[in-house]
């Protein structure tokens, strides 16, 4: 005791100098163990746990906690605390007293020097108490503290850093932990059980209650102990849960905030954000019942790449499955990027006719008989037509024109990830079989917004655009778009009224995988590009949804949002697009001016200049039609040898022909040549009567690949 009393004598008189942080130190170096994702606005859109040490939430204000836990706190820890200098003297002396007589442990820290041994671990108790040095130095760090901060300060930074319950560091975290609301609107019972908390964070619930109820009899609250036993049993014995205070971007988060970034801005916008994801949840509950659960939504500025919508999944869907990510079939959504090369090598135009009628295509897997989505067949129909009502038919043939290969690499460019190789896509690629993610396909048809330039998407607005590369030419794309944005060529299939017709010129396309698993919508204005994709992340079919039923009413409410107060504009036309009139030949469709790229308008307005991909009908000038350039096919060891044939077909006149392979003859004056593949890379000609070759193209036969069959 009287080693005590001279230590008690020595800081009494000691001025000496104690290394305090300030207040605002402290509250800058205090860091939360959630992350928070900003939106282009500054606004909050998801907050994210990073750090597994500890929660801890926001620093509060001593403004913003309930006058009931700041006054059980101080009952509780530190009666005087607003008449003491960091040492309370007499509960020092009444704890020395008690010490001698009684032989009890009683202690004399306040809040004040409870907060200092906070600041260094050399005043942490050595073996569950501290020693007369380390009191010391409390003691004397105490006083200096009480010298530089206020009152509020020091309580402010003492119930954000004190610990309550298990990893329940500071107010905010326990207070939404414990009773999911905010310390400001903390009750007297909650408040008491809080401060009975501080003396042993981990006691068992019976205890922590006790300690209460003798505290609420200390602050005279009358009959408190029955309901803080129940509060007790109710709140402590259980697993806690801190709620988000908001989570509407959680696979963007995931993405950007990692351990060292615990804020940072995207950009993204919040309003557009939940309004996006409330459209899209309306209609998951509209669809539930034909089997539809899951959808994405992905939105981005044309202008920039910036994504301002980005929603992997519902709050039902499967946590971690990122749907913007994701692989699915692509459906029909790939043939505005096939027409566009057509178009761009001026193989044929908008208004060309194409056969929409049943064909059989040899292939390496065998014969390949596409069909339309509705099972029907129009017959011959433009191009513009073709691709507005999605037909598959034409699609296929205009590949076979275009060339797997040369589709294929278009593709890459636009940034799809296609790593099959060998043939492995073949004929119906044309319909979408490639596996494509939301996130390729919005970029692809943003390139198209954008004149035909890519460049890459970006979530975070530091970083800088990337390169614009360019992949199409401005008229091409501007002849497509034209076409995806066309009411008229789209009522085919669609109908005149459907969600597909905006107010404000807009270009869309959507897309229905095989068996209806998958459900695309993308399309474009001047300024933004929007995609929608619904079907179930464990690739079970829908039941009855097509493209129009399924994600388009998402698109045209996201669209129209985001048009509500934007003036119409007048569309940019390319110098090497021209407007023609056209009639077509019995009257096949409506007459109407429609653009073509300078040098490919019809000669007159009766379409005698216009192309007719046929079996039945060809064109005078005789062309391969298969197999396309570059093709690349592999012999089936599953297949009898002599079974195995891969068919050359012509388009055009067949009168004088001559079917050359290797430079050896195959066949004269046939339209379709049989053949026995052989290993090895082959040369297909077509020669006329002098021998002079007409048209070749080259392609692979490799012999030990095992065949991959969809």
């Amino acid at each position: 005791m009287k080693k005590l009393l001279l230590v008690i004598f020595f800081i009494s008189i000691s001025t000496g100098a104690y290394a305090i942080p300030s207040f605002q130190q402290v509250k800058d170096d205090y860091k939360s163990s959630e992350a928070l994702l900003l939106d282009r606005h500054g606004k909050v859109i998801h907050e994210l746990r990073i750090d597994l040490n500890g929660r801890r939430l926001e620093w509060v204000s001593v403004k913003d906690i309930s006058p009931a836990l700041i006054n059980a706190v101080i009952s509780s820890e530190d009666k005087r605390f607003f008449q003491h200098n960091g040492v309370d003297w007499f509960s020092v002396v009444s704890a020395v007293a008690s010490n001698v007589t009684e032989g009890s442990k009683r202690g004399a820290s306040t809040i004040t020097m409870q907060l200092v041994s906070l600041f260094e671990d050399g005043l942490k108790p050595r073996h569950g108490k501290r020693t007369l040095g380390q009191k010391w130095k409390q003691m004397m760090g105490a006083r200096q503290l009480e010298r530089e901060w206020t009152k509020d300060e020091i309580m402010e930074a003492y119930l954000n850093l004190i610990t309550f319950r298990g990893e329940l560091q500071g107010i905010s975290a326990a207070s939404r932990g414990l009773y999911d609301k905010h310390p400001s609107g903390l009750d007297r019972n909650e408040s008491l059980l809080l401060a009975a908390l501080i003396r042993s964070p981990n006691a068992p619930s019976e205890l922590v209650a006790k300690r209460a109820c003798v505290l609420s009899s200390h602050l005279n609250y009358a009959d408190a102990c029955e309901d803080l036993q129940s509060l007790a049993q109710k709140k402590l014995t259980g697993s806690y849960l801190v709620r988000q205070q908001i989570a509407i971007a959680p696979h963007v988060a995931y993405q950007l905030l990692k351990h060292d970034n615990m804020q940072i801005s995207s950009t993204l916008d919040a309003d557009l954000q939940r309004f996006s994801s409330e459209a899209l949840n309306y209609q998951l509950n509209a669809l539930k019942s034909q089997n539809v659960n899951d959808g994405a939504v992905l939105v981005v500025e044309n202008r920039t790449g910036d994504i301002l919508v980005y929603i992997g999944g519902t709050e039902s869907s499967a946590r971690y499955v990122d749907g913007v990510r994701a692989r699915r079939q692509a459906g029909s959504t790939l043939k505005p990027f096939l027409y566009a090369i057509a178009f761009e090598k001026k193989l044929f135009t908008p208004a060309s006719v194409l056969n929409d009628s049943p064909v059989d295509i040899p292939t390496e897997y065998g014969i390949y008989k596409p069909e339309n989505y509705d099972n029907d067949f129009k017959g011959q129909v433009s191009a513009r037509t073709a691709l507005a009502s999605s037909l598959n038919i034409p699609a296929v043939r205009t590949l076979t024109l275009v060339g797997e290969e040369n589709f294929i690499q278009k593709l890459k460019h636009l940034g799809f990830n296609l790593n099959r190789t060998d043939g492995y896509y073949g004929p119906s690629l044309a319909l979408g079989t490639a596996d494509v993610s939301l996130y390729e396909l919005v970029n692809a048809f943003r390139t198209l917004a954008n004149g035909g330039s890519w460049s890459d998407l970006r979530l975070t607005s530091d970083n800088t655009v990337g390169r614009w590369k360019k992949i199409y030419s401005e008229e091409a794309v501007f002849l497509v778009s034209d076409i995806l944005s066309d009411r008229d060529a789209r009522s085919v299939t669609f109908s005149l009224e459907n969600p597909l017709s905006t107010k404000f010129r807009s270009a869309v396309k959507t897309g229905t995988s095989k068996d209806m698993r998958d459900n695309w919508c993308v399309g474009y204005s001047q300024d933004y590009t929007v995609g929608v994709w619904v079907g179930n992340f464990t690739g079970e079919p829908m039941w009855d949804v097509s493209g129009v039923s399924g994600a388009a009413p998402v698109w045209l409410e996201i669209m129209n949002y985001l048009h509500k107060d934007l003036p119409m504009r007048p569309r940019k036309i390319p110098g090497g697009a021209r407007k023609e009139k056209v009639s077509f030949a019995n009257r096949l469709e409506p007459d109407r001016d429609d653009w073509f790229i300078k040098g490919t308008e019809p000669a007159g307005i009766h379409g005698e200049n216009l192309v007719l991909l046929s079996n039945s009908q060809n064109t005078d000038s005789p062309r391969i039609l298969y197999p396309p350039d570059g093709a690349v096919y592999a012999i089936d060891p599953d297949i009898p040898e002599e079974q195995q044939r891969i068919f050359f077909e012509l388009r055009g006149s067949n009168s004088h022909v001559l079917w050359m392979l290797d430079g050896e003859a195959l066949g004269k004056d046939i339209s379709t040549v049989s053949w026995k593949p052989k290993p090895g890379r082959h040369t297909l000609s077509l020669a006329d009567n002098s021998s002079s070759v007409i048209e070749s193209v080259n392609f692979i036969i490799k012999g030990d690949s095992t065949y991959m069959k969809e």
